[in-house]
């Protein structure tokens, strides 16, 4: 028989997170203001409110959906810590799958697990391998028919649970209460679709020596390292004629696209590349009689291989134009994000210091990862504000086989306790 160790830290934070998860807020790429979705809106008023009944200072929630607030030290006047941060993202990833979780928690026994009966959906264990590390543990899964949103309410719920506790605690008992700096936090939208809701962050508001994001998988990730993160848009203009007189007239975009596709190295994909190996990959293309559009993302850890990606296309669109005078070739490139190890100094290098330590403490074996992807600390190391991330210890992010054990869950939680506590020699 499997006997599941259960704890009050784990049924608090399952219960948070099948709240938070239960509202709808899944980003929207064409939507055209921040937030893009009208859940994100009640999911950040929640917040909130709890925030504010729990005794937070300077909580606020900006116009764009960004919700900041502050847990003030409580150390004696005189005696100092660096002011840190925690950032998580309000919305879930739109993979074309249904925009409403449904979660539960399961006991899991081993094997596959049928997540939906009636469609007759399964996480099989021959496809996902990972979950057998999990027989006797509880897991949060999904009823197949969305992703579970662990990306990122598991980081949302594990700073609420830790940021409530701290606040009771402080309340409670101020002489014995445990001592910490002032932590800030920040719950912002629309991080799925180019981290478009950290930028509009007033950081008067966040004034951090360094923070940390909880955007990441299984227990034990470490991120200081993403991409460099750019997109390009190519719009081919051609020149439409009637096939019985389009001899030396017509110009058809659709197969100049084509060409401009083919001169692409196509060892340099997402699906031919790993680690730290960039990426040109195109997900978007248009096509009519006078009118073609490409979408392209760029990707490459490495700044000076990013630039070069750039310039490549741009070198590309400028030849394909040549060699066709009477189309018209533009290309836009803009950049998205950065690499949040680039904004790393001798100075800042403590947070992830800090991180190691939490992790020493609580007998976690880091794993450190260059990750394929950004997180809203890309961003926020662009602007000074140096942002390591640690995972949530869910896996299968962005798929309807996410699970998340609640073992790995109560970790991270953990390493949020940690990371808020004084540490001696700050």
């Amino acid at each position: 028989m499997v006997t599941f160790t259960r704890t009050e830290v784990q049924d608090a934070l399952a219960h948070r997170f099948l709240r938070y998860s239960a509202i709808s807020s899944q980003s929207d790429a064409s939507a055209s203001s921040i937030p893009t979705s009208p859940g994100q809106w009640e999911l950040a008023r929640l917040l909130r409110d709890e925030l504010t009944e729990a005794g937070a200072s300077d909580v606020h929630l900006s116009e764009t959906c960004v919700l900041t607030a502050r847990i003030p030290s409580n150390l004696p006047q005189g005696q100092k810590a660096p002011a840190l941060g925690f950032c998580t993202h309000l919305d879930t990833v739109d993979v074309s799958l249904s925009p409403d979780v449904h979660a539960r928690v399961i006991d899991y026994t081993g094997g596959d697990i049928c997540l939906n009966q009636t469609h007759d959906i399964w996480l099989r264990e021959s496809e996902h391998p990972a979950i057998a590390r999990y027989v006797g543990d509880r897991i949060l899964v999904t009823d197949g028919t969305s992703v579970l949103g662990a990306d990122d309410k598991a980081g949302v719920a594990s700073v609420m649970e830790a940021a409530v506790r701290l606040l009771a605690a402080d309340a409670a008992d101020p002489d014995s209460a445990e001592p910490h700096g002032d932590i800030y936090l920040s719950f912002v939208p629309d991080e799925e679709i180019g981290l478009l809701g950290v930028r509009t962050m007033d950081l008067a508001r966040f004034p951090v020596d360094y923070a940390f994001t909880l955007d990441s998988c299984e227990l034990g990730e470490i991120v200081q390292a993403t991409f460099n993160a750019g997109h390009a848009h190519i719009t081919i203009q051609g020149v439409t004629a009637h096939p019985m007189n389009a001899k030396n007239i017509l110009v058809n975009p659709i197969l100049l696209a084509h060409d401009f596709v083919a001169q692409l190295d196509r060892n340099q994909t997402p699906e031919r590349t790993e680690g730290r190996e960039g990426y040109l990959w195109v997900n978007g293309m248009t096509g009519n009689q006078s009118t073609a559009t490409i979408d392209i993302s760029i990707r490459d850890h490495d700044r000076a291989g990013y630039e070069r990606k750039k310039q490549y296309l741009l070198e590309s669109a400028m030849r394909l134009q040549g060699e066709n005078p009477r189309a018209q070739v533009n290309i836009d490139i803009s950049d998205i994000y950065s690499n949040i190890e680039d904004a790393k100094t001798n100075e800042n290098v403590v947070a992830t210091q800090r991180l190691r330590d939490a992790f020493a403490e609580l007998e976690i074996e880091p794993i450190d990862l260059a990750m394929r992807g950004g997180t809203d600390g890309s961003w926020l190391s662009s602007q000074g504000i140096f942002t390591p991330n640690f995972f949530t210890g869910a896996h299968n992010f962005h798929s309807n086989c996410e699970f998340l054990p609640l073992s790995s869950f109560e970790k991270s939680y953990q390493v949020v306790r940690a990371l808020m506590s004084y540490q001696d020699g700050e």
